[in-house]
C-alpha cells in the first residue's frame, strides 16, 4: 500500500493538470467510484426531471381540454361513449371507471349509486396519484443523499493527501493539492446531483398537489350531478 501511494506522489507532485478528466483519472479507485456513481445518479435525476415536466405538461392540458368538452356535453352517457379508448389522461380514466360503475349500477337507488361510485373514483384517482407520482422517491433520495457521497469521496481524498504527505514527508501543496483537488470535485459532483433533484421534487410534489385538487374538485361537481 505504501509503495503504490509513493509511486503516485511522483506524479502528483509534478501534475499541474487539474482538467475535470485529470482529476478523475489521477483519482484513486473509491474516489473514481464515488465519481461514476454522482455523475449516474445525475443523469438518471435529469432524465427524471425531463419525463415528469412532459408528464405535467401534458395532463394539464388534456385534462384541461376534457374538462371544457365534458361541460359543453349535452349528458354525461354520450360524452362517455364518445371518448377515446386509449386515452392516457388520469381525468379521462377517472371518469370512465366512475361511468363504468355508474352503469353497472343504473337499476339501483341513486344513494347506492352515488356511494358507489363515490368510492370507484377514489380508488381511480388514488392509481393515476400513484403513476404520476412514480420515481418521485429516486429524486427525493438522490437529492438527500448526493451531498453525503461526494462528502465521503472528499473525506478519502483527503486522507489519501495526509498520507502522502507523511510517506514523503514533505508539506509541499504540490504534494497535496492534486488529492485535495479530487477531493473537493467529489463534493462539487454531489451538489450538482443534489440540488437539481430537490428543487425537481419539491416543484412536482406542488404541481401534483394542484393537478389532483382540480381532479378531486371535479369529482365532488361530478358527484352532486349524480
Amino acid at each position: 500500500m505504501e509503495q503504490e501511494i509513493a509511486s503516485q506522489i511522483v506524479g502528483l507532485g509534478g501534475a499541474s493538470d487539474f482538467s475535470l478528466w485529470s482529476l478523475f483519472v489521477r483519482a484513486d479507485f473509491v474516489v473514481k467510484f464515488v465519481i461514476i456513481l454522482l455523475i449516474a445518479s445525475s443523469i438518471f435525476s435529469w432524465a427524471l426531471i425531463f419525463d415528469k415536466f412532459k408528464l405535467f405538461k401534458a395532463i394539464n392540458k388534456s385534462t384541461e381540454d376534457f374538462e371544457k368538452k365534458f361541460w359543453k356535453s349535452k349528458s354525461a352517457e354520450s360524452f362517455n361513449s364518445n371518448l377515446p379508448s386509449n386515452s392516457k389522461d388520469p381525468a379521462t380514466l377517472i371518469f370512465k371507471a366512475a361511468m363504468n360503475e355508474l352503469l353497472k349500477t343504473k337499476r339501483q337507488s341513486s344513494a347506492i349509486q352515488a356511494a358507489r361510485v363515490e368510492r370507484i373514483l377514489e380508488i381511480a384517482t388514488d392509481n393515476e396519484l400513484k403513476k404520476v407520482e412514480k420515481n418521485f422517491t429516486y429524486l427525493a433520495t438522490i437529492g438527500s443523499t448526493a451531498p453525503f457521497i461526494g462528502l465521503f469521496g472528499t473525506v478519502w481524498g483527503i486522507m489519501n493527501s495526509f498520507q502522502s504527505i507523511a510517506i514523503s514527508r514533505n508539506t509541499s501543496l504540490a504534494i497535496v493539492a492534486p488529492g485535495i483537488a479530487e477531493a473537493l470535485f467529489a463534493t462539487a459532483l454531489g451538489l450538482l446531483a443534489a440540488i437539481p433533484a430537490v428543487v425537481a421534487y419539491n416543484k412536482f410534489n406542488s404541481d401534483s398537489r394542484r393537478y389532483f385538487s382540480k381532479i378531486d374538485n371535479f369529482s365532488k361537481r361530478f358527484l352532486s350531478i349524480i
